[in-house]
């Protein structure tokens, strides 16, 4: 039978090796390499990702990543290629050396030329979903099947249960890398059940975050004009799936039991979701804390933060919170952030929540239970002691995500992916997608 019109055919895949490229982190790619007992660093890297001035989370993510390996490395051959929204175009700094449109398949074969060209010594890629082209964003293998240096891909999300397309551009972008780098423990074991991909593959590297001080909130609060308040604060790229509308419905209650509270959201509509919607989510979330009667102490932010402003809104915080709806969730930067800072910190079980607020670095609540939310803030605006030994415990733990230590894992990682492609590691195959509405169409290599 034909595989649906909606997916990609794994059927159709056949496997080419391709020509060799003869140098790799600037060194013979001959046996001599295999004899050398310390592989030499890259020096010219290519990072692919979104960057900011787009803002998402992967564009922060990237350009963090990137100024933590030139801060420690000096790498100032490291560029970066920059994947655009639909039409949308960027002022990017001068790194950003290359743009994809992310729905043109063109613009990524002419990245794949571009990088051998130039001669860079190793690629590392990050993976969303959704934020390259085609069907489950399979438009980003016709890039790494044509790549002739190692390839790193850093993998924000990993689906315990993916979609047959889902599943085999996972699984093809795992074949096409040299080594995967995960956030989390759970997210390692999912890409080994689920993908079958090996563990010796796979390397475990923490979200990175700013080394901030360990400081007391109130230092913040009369610049943000809540002096006197106890904080709860949620920031991030708003979405319906943050669960905003339970940490809301908790606030009578927290109130009753403590006046001087404000429960702070701050950010912008996520993107994607104001393309389709507008700021409809907002204009519920707004509506739902006046019906509750708390507009006045639910206080809204609608733009995004540079890193200085986050840096003094997260310190200002008393408790941190993310109420996110389900537990798939395989890293949250805004998580990993609020550690970093030293946060009281409640939240929902998600996978990544489980892991990093483990051994009483905070405090978790089931799903969409406000009454649990509400419990739990008001146990921790209650006992300060327990608060400030939640806050110690998170930050001591952060200091090994901060970025210079995530930077140095990384280069680790760049190097064994170059020790390891003494002989050719990519497979280069024809691709079978039938997008919607149209016949398939084959995407060679």
């Amino acid at each position: 039978m034909a595989a649906p019109n909606n997916t990609l055919n794994s059927q159709s895949i056949r496997f080419i090796r391709p020509d060799a490229r003869r140098t790799l982190f600037g060194v013979e790619s001959t046996s001599s390499l295999q004899r050398a007992s310390r592989p030499l660093r890259p020096v010219r890297i290519a990072v692919i990702g979104n960057h900011l001035p787009r803002q998402c989370g992967i564009a922060t993510f990237t350009t963090d990543l990137c100024d933590a390996i030139v801060a420690e490395y000096g790498a100032s051959q490291l560029s970066v290629v920059a994947v655009n929204d639909g039409q949308s175009s960027y002022t990017y700094p001068e790194r950003v050396r290359f743009e994809i449109r992310e729905g043109d398949i063109a613009s990524y074969r002419a990245v794949a030329g571009y990088l051998n060209s130039c001669n860079f010594n190793l690629v590392c890629l990050q993976h969303e979903y959704g934020i390259y082209g085609g069907t489950a964003g399979s438009h980003v293998l016709e890039l790494l099947q044509h790549l002739a240096m190692p390839v790193v891909t850093t993998l924000h999300t990993v689906l315990s249960e993916p979609d047959l397309n889902q599943r085999i551009v996972m699984q093809q972008i795992a074949a096409l890398s040299d080594r995967l780098i995960v956030m989390s423990e759970y997210s390692s074991r999912v890409l080994q059940d689920v993908f079958g991909v090996p563990g010796v593959k796979i390397d475990l590297i923490p979200h990175g975050i700013p080394d901030m001080p360990f400081v007391e909130p109130n230092i913040f609060k009369e610049s943000l004009a809540i002096a006197g308040k106890s904080v709860l604060l949620t920031f991030g790229l708003l979405s319906p799936n943050k669960g905003f509308e339970s940490m809301i419905q908790a606030m009578p209650r927290i109130l009753t039991n403590h006046s001087n509270v404000v429960y702070v959201i701050a950010g912008a509509t996520h993107p994607q979701v104001k393309a389709r919607e507008g700021d409809q989510y907002r204009l519920q979330l707004q509506a739902l804390a006046k019906e509750l009667g708390v507009e006045e102490n639910v206080i809204f932010h609608n733009r995004f933060f540079s890193p200085q402003e986050m840096a003094s809104l997260v310190g200002s915080a008393d408790i941190y919170i993310t109420p996110y709806r389900y537990a798939a969730q395989a890293v949250s930067g805004t998580l990993a952030y609020a550690m970093g800072a030293g946060k009281a910190i409640i939240s929902t079980p998600y996978w990544h929540a489980v892991e990093l607020l483990a051994d009483g670095r905070g405090a978790l609540v089931p799903f969409e239970d406000a009454d649990a939310l509400a419990a739990a803030a008001i146990e921790l605006l209650d006992n300060d002691a327990a608060r400030q030994a939640m806050r110690m415990s998170a930050y001591i733990y952060g200091r090994q995500m901060v970025w210079n230590r995530v930077a140095q894992s990384y280069m680790r990682t760049f190097v064994r992916a170059g020790a390891s492609r003494i002989q050719p590691a990519h497979l280069r195959f024809p691709v079978r997608v039938a997008e919607k509405n149209a016949a398939s169409q084959v995407v060679n290599a």
